[in-house]
């Protein structure tokens, strides 16, 4: 059960920051992803147990929680989240970001209540995204084959191998006792999956294919933030009619 609820919250934080991230794509022949066959077959599993099991409840979620506290739950776990943030932003030589970043996750920590209170941003201190795919993808390591996986949703092979460092920098995996552990993990896959109700309709409104629709945003928002938001004009080019 850890595990698969590990896998899930991984998976729709993914989702949430694609559609959050992209409203427009292009499709190509050019798009790495020999395993497209496999990666539709896991699309649509992925798709069912959402529709079947995490939407329901989300939306269950939304109608009962106010605002205020469903917006505190995830304050708390961005809050969180910064201590992932940190260590690439280390990692990746951005020390001066990593001194900002520090001085968010103290700020929040301390006067925020543990991160439920976002008062870093009120304060200057703005929430940055960095992960272990984005430090392998600066250290020049190449995205490889796209790739849907059962739980994580969509992926190149370089996030593949950085959900590792993602995971094991997670604060919550280190809670005690599994019955704490995965309460800590359910309510974050509830929430994040409550944010995304609205963004989702931007992929019910762009996509002809939802497939190709959600390989393209994937790849395209994942090397942005790679190359911080300035990705070099060559790399859109297989993105491109």
């Amino acid at each position: 059960m850890r595990n698969l609820t590990l896998s899930l919250k991984i998976g729709l934080i993914s989702v949430l920051a694609l559609l959050s991230g992209c409203a427009t794509t292009n499709q190509s022949s050019e798009v790495n992803d020999p395993l497209e066959g496999f990666n539709r077959a896991m699309y649509s599993f992925n798709n069912t147990l959402d529709k079947a099991v995490i939407k329901p409840v989300a939306k269950g979620y939304d109608t009962v929680v106010p605002s205020g506290i469903s917006q505190g739950v995830s304050n708390f776990f961005s809050n969180l989240n910064d201590i992932t943030v940190i260590l690439n932003d280390l990692l990746q030589g951005k020390f001066a970001q990593a001194a900002n970043d520090f001085g968010r996750f103290g700020l929040n920590t301390t006067v925020g209540f543990g991160g439920i209170l976002d008062v870093a941003t009120m304060a200057g201190h703005k929430k940055n995204n960095e992960d272990f795919g984005q430090t392998l993808g600066t250290w020049g390591v190449e995205p490889g084959p796209y790739v849907v996986l059962p739980f994580f949703g969509p992926r190149n092979f370089r996030d593949t191998v950085g959900l590792v460092g993602d995971i094991y920098s997670d604060p919550v995996i280190y809670v005690e006792g599994p019955g704490a552990r995965n309460a800590f993990v359910a309510t974050r896959i509830v929430d994040n999956r409550a944010n995304l109700l609205k963004a989702e309709k931007v992929l019910d409104e762009a996509a002809i294919d939802e497939y190709s629709f959600v390989r393209s945003a994937y790849l395209q928002y994942r090397q942005n933030l790679v190359y911080d938001g300035n990705p070099p004009e060559e790399d859109f080019d297989v993105f491109s009619p």
